[in-house]
């Protein structure tokens, strides 16, 4: 679509037609015009002339409106996948890393990682992951008693690496909802085609118990939208872990254990260990086997270039032609 910054100067273009109006100011003298004949091309190319002139004014009148082509939604293709990053926000993330945690995982000192807190690393982790995935679209979701919307899909890497780092504002609070936060990261593909790879990528230090209305409700939701679910588990201060013994009930591991049922591909990863990172990663990069398709904004362009070029090639024409002209009859 064609747009101007400046179209109040169009109110001009009705002057382009004073040619056709306005008689020759310096007519030639001739003893007596009856002896003249008719001259048909003579008076076509004036014709001509003047149509050329309204023209270069018209176009002049245009380029000093400023016009240019409004941005267009355009549909890109591109390869990669759909992800939503969510994380954790409870208090306990807040607190520093459990002792036996291998104290190679964020590229931090032993000494130095016990002091920072599993927030910190997990978004850190969460920045080195998206930096490394160009071509995706990432949202991010932040939970614990509700879920909080950060950021809807986009590829747009400056927005994802600054809403990665706003998950450092204010404290956390003490309860953990998992099964909520789940549901609203999934509804971040509601009314979206089909057109990729989709992810979750949780990342928390807990879990939780679900009850059975919410089990039914994220089976129904991850069968409905076809979305990969990966976990990097952040291991609580006393906490048994995934794989403990079986008598040991823990709320990590019922939800560890449910999401083996949900019947969509499923990974867990340890955020401490960096070779444990790296398997993820690579999983992850794996799904940019489907293309993407997702519109676009191209930018506006400045299209007054051409109109001077062509009001540049009509006076081109008016000044050949006064060259041409006869300005004496001998």
């Amino acid at each position: 679509m064609l747009s101007f910054s400046q179209p109040w100067l169009l109110w001009a273009l009705p002057l382009t037609l004073l040619p056709f109006l306005l008689r020759r100011s310096a007519p030639l003298a001739y003893s007596s015009l009856e002896l003249l004949p008719p001259d048909s091309v003579s008076d076509w190319i004036g014709r001509c002339l003047r149509a050329v002139m309204t023209l270069a004014m018209a176009a002049l009148l245009f380029a000093l409106s400023g016009p240019y082509l409004a941005p267009q939604p355009q549909e890109q293709v591109g390869t990669g996948a759909q992800i939503v990053l969510l994380l954790d926000r409870s208090r306990s993330m807040d607190e520093p890393f459990a002792p036996s945690v291998n104290d190679g995982g964020a590229g931090l000192s032993g000494e130095r990682r016990k002091r920072v807190a599993k927030g910190r690393v997990a978004r850190d982790l969460l920045a080195a992951f998206a930096a490394e995935r160009h071509n995706d679209k990432i949202a991010m979701l932040m939970f614990s008693t509700n879920p909080i919307p950060v950021l809807p899909l986009t590829d747009k890497t400056d927005i994802i690496q600054a809403a990665i780092s706003a998950g450092n504002i204010d404290r956390g609070l003490s309860q953990t909802d998992v099964g909520v936060g789940l549901i609203r990261a999934l509804e971040f593909f509601r009314d979206q085609p089909y057109t990729g790879s989709r992810v979750i990528l949780l990342v928390s230090d807990g879990g939780a118990w679900l009850d059975l209305e919410t089990r039914v409700q994220l089976q129904n939701l991850f069968s409905r939208y076809r979305t990969a679910l990966y976990w990097i588990y952040i291991r609580s201060r006393n906490s048994p872990g995934l794989y403990g013994e079986a008598h040991q009930a823990a709320p990590e591991r019922s939800l560890h254990q449910f999401f083996e049922t949900l019947n969509v591909p499923y990974r867990v990863y340890t955020a401490e260990d960096p070779q444990a990172l790296e398997a993820a990663i690579a999983d992850v990069n794996r799904l940019q086997s489907l293309p993407i398709h997702y519109l676009d904004t191209a930018p506006g362009q400045d299209i007054s270039g051409w109109f001077y070029g062509l009001a540049l090639l009509m006076l081109g024409v008016l000044i050949s032609a006064q060259c041409l002209s006869v300005q004496r009859w001998r």
